[in-house]
């Protein structure tokens, strides 16, 4: 009722605050036998991570990985994997001055009405703190679509507030920190967000992400579509306010002429339905994009009330992120990596002995 799980047979419950002592997570029903380790965490909590470079939040935190159950001798049991990360880097004192105001465009407001109370601190339960455990639970994920069905999930920035890749290589994305996919354009983007850092003011932000190797079959028919499920994911990410699958909204001014994915021996001509069709996957990547709206905790002044309905001024303190798209990149891979791996078991449970049927296009 609660709804901090997600996921059918692969699922995926978190627990924590953003400044409570500790952020965690609760993975069942995970295959037993898969490899795994504390050290493979780090590289995606890193790139998670705030304080990596001036253009984020400078909270930081060591991110260390716990694993409290469901691994023995470095593999999974096949019962539930506990995940713990301390929080080590709080700093509560900079929320002092709302915790009877409500942040405009913020969750506090909303939060109060459904609870009747709510933690200030950094936003508490609504933090994108809460996020750094969705990617954790993807780590292997990740790892067991790939070892499984050669399934690799990655993604990029694909738009910062009015910048757009002026050209596109997956090598360049993880060599900066915007995971940007055109290399010659990082000093810009280096310019733009140090000018609205000054500014105190903040920019929304485009992310897509791709996954490859995705065998047809997956995904289930009317309520359990692999389009629909992977939309509600990544619309659960903070700041999520659209999400695309394949061409998404562009949809709308194609004809059917051109919008169809055509068919050869040779494989599908085009891949506008997003390698969905039906809620069911085709073997072609898999492709969403979501946008991120501007970051509601800044500097610039603003108009809201307090407890008492009084009206009051807001100036957000402390530590945030001008622009959140820009760390978002590997928690929408998270995201996709988790309903991927859900679905897969979801299908191998009951279409598991069916097996690839011909045709098989590319």
């Amino acid at each position: 009722m609660s709804s901090n799980s997600f996921g059918k047979i692969f699922t995926v419950t978190t627990f924590g605050e953003s400044h409570g002592p500790a952020i965690g997570c609760v993975i069942d029903g995970c295959p037993p036998g898969l490899a795994i380790d504390e050290s493979e965490f780090r590289n995606d909590l890193d790139r998670r991570a705030t304080g990596k470079s001036r253009h984020t939040s400078q909270r930081r935190e060591a991110d260390d990985v716990e694993i409290l159950s469901g691994v023995y001798e470095g593999r999974t049991t096949g019962t539930p994997i506990a995940l713990l990360i301390r929080n080590t880097d709080q700093r509560s004192k900079d929320y002092g001055d709302i915790v009877n105001t409500f942040r405009p465009g913020h969750a506090d407001y909303s939060y109060w009405q459904k609870y009747g109370i709510r933690d200030p601190r950094g936003g508490g339960r609504s933090s994108a703190r809460e996020t750094t455990m969705r990617v954790a639970a993807a780590v292997i994920a990740k790892k067991w679509l790939a070892e499984r069905h050669g399934v690799r999930v990655r993604g990029y920035l694909a738009q910062l507030g009015e910048i757009a890749p002026q050209g596109f290589d997956w090598a360049a994305v993880e060599q900066n920190p915007f995971f940007w996919p055109h290399a010659a354009q990082v000093p810009a983007l280096e310019k733009a967000m140090d000018a609205l850092r000054k500014s105190g003011d903040s920019v929304g932000a485009r992310v897509n992400v791709v996954a490859d190797g995705v065998p047809p079959g997956w995904g289930e028919p009317i309520y359990g579509k692999l389009d629909g499920d992977l939309a509600a994911a990544l619309m659960s990410i903070n700041a999520v306010k659209g999400v695309e699958i394949g061409d998404g909204f562009a949809a709308v001014a194609q004809r059917g002429s051109e919008h169809r994915d055509e068919m050869s021996p040779a494989g599908f001509a085009s891949n506008h339905a997003g390698g969905i069709l039906g809620g069911i996957s085709t073997g072609q990547a898999v492709t969403a994009s979501i946008a991120l709206k501007p970051t509601s905790s800044i500097l610039i002044p603003g108009h809201s009330v307090n407890l008492a309905g009084e009206p009051v001024e807001v100036v957000t303190k402390g530590r945030h992120d001008p622009c959140v798209g820009i760390r978002a990149t590997p928690i929408a891979e998270a995201m996709m990596a988790l309903v991927l791996m859900d679905h897969a078991l979801r299908h191998r449970a009951q279409c598991g002995d069916v097996g690839e049927v011909s045709p098989r296009l590319a």
